[in-house]
């Protein structure tokens, strides 16, 4: 998720507020069949209210206007589970037409506070087993990606010390105060690295777990994007910051990011993963209840599961794709680590405990 290009566009994106990423789909003599110009019912226009690292190629938005007739207004909300809360707040009258990113760390919370209207997608047959949570098809998984360690690779040669592998690597000495993560009851990252470590050490054993990862000196910043670009000393924001973290919560996905957008392009990334710190997450989308504009809604979910949508995913977003048809990209087969048992926790189990995990965590983490 995330490079020096990107941060610009996000931050850009954040002070403005709203973006248009698609233009008009033309003038009225082109407007389809039942559509109109307000944002009603009958709106060329339809609203994506989603995280702040939500991103894609302006040609595949245009592509999705000239097949359907509407046009993406897109809304960032902030980090994953700050833009879930803003349409908690505001539920039955919602700021948009469709939600984007809400994962299966928060989705309990989602679909228990009622925020979506039920919808079965266009290709849902497509998509890769175990990704659908809802048998009510109030939700889309659109993309999963793995929470895992990063490390910064020149730091630990010039150290001559091996990065941690596992969970349990983290709590030994020679990593004393290394590791950045996020704030679990705001990050989507920082829960899945929660989720995690609960996976890892059990329910018994984790708040144990978090009191050595304290006392060894583990930072805990608000979001990813401080984590990232600001306290890791591996990524091209983190050096330009003269961050002193070389270990990070972030993505299995985020070193072929680091080599995407250097100049010149190293011949391995500058970054690896600690492959025994994943935890699997899935994102979703759904149509709000009390949408204004359904239809578009709709055509939008589809087309967030097309293939044209989900292999431009990768090199936007920087997770892997749902479809089991979409092709990955050349760097991340070359570059990125594949996660051959990420940690999970059942759905139901997170739903049942993940307010008084976080609670316990924060007690322990930030207090």
């Amino acid at each position: 998720m995330n490079t020096t290009k990107k941060y610009a566009a996000t931050a850009l994106a954040a002070a403005l507020g709203v973006t248009v990423l698609a233009g008009c789909g033309g003038s009225d003599d082109d407007t389809p069949a039942g559509s109109g110009t307000s944002k009603g019912s009958g709106s060329k226009t339809v609203t994506l209210v989603t995280h702040d690292s939500f991103n894609a190629s302006e040609d595949v938005l245009k592509q999705f206007t000239e097949e359907s007739g509407y046009t993406v207004e897109l809304l960032k909300s902030g980090d994953a589970g700050a833009a879930l809360n803003q349409e908690i707040l505001t539920k039955g009258s919602p700021r948009g037409d469709v939600f984007f990113g809400v994962d299966n760390t928060l989705l309990s919370r989602a679909l228990d506070n009622g925020l979506f209207t039920a919808y079965e997608a266009k290709g849902l047959d497509r998509v890769a087993e175990g990704t659908e949570q809802d048998e009510e098809h109030r939700v889309t998984p659109v993309d999963t990606g793995d929470i895992c360690v990063n490390y910064d690779k020149k730091y630990f040669a010039e150290k001559k010390l091996d990065p941690p592998r596992t969970f349990e690597d983290l709590v030994k000495p020679e990593y004393k105060n290394l590791l950045v993560t996020e704030n679990a009851a705001n990050s989507s990252p920082g829960l899945g690295f929660l989720l995690g470590t609960i996976a890892s050490q059990g329910e018994d054993g984790y708040q144990d777990y978090w009191k050595k990862l304290k006392a060894n000196g583990i930072k805990v910043v608000d979001g990813w994007e401080q984590a990232y670009n600001e306290e890791f000393s591996g990524s091209a924001g983190g050096k330009k910051a003269k961050a002193d973290r070389p270990l990070v919560v972030s993505y299995a996905s985020s070193p072929p990011v680091e080599v995407l957008y250097a100049d010149p392009r190293p011949e391995e990334a500058p970054t690896g993963v600690s492959t025994g710190t994943c935890f699997r997450q899935t994102e979703y989308a759904g149509l709000l209840k009390g949408a204004k504009n359904e239809a578009g809604g709709k055509a939008l979910l589809d087309f967030l599961i097309s293939r044209t949508f989900q292999e431009d995913v990768p090199l936007n977003m920087f997770v892997n794709p749902v479809v089991t048809d979409a092709k990955l990209p050349e760097i991340f087969t070359e570059f990125g680590e594949i996660v051959e048992k990420p940690a999970t926790v059942a759905p139901e189990k997170i739903a049942a405990n993940r307010e008084q995990w976080v609670q316990a965590w924060h007690s322990i983490a930030v207090k």
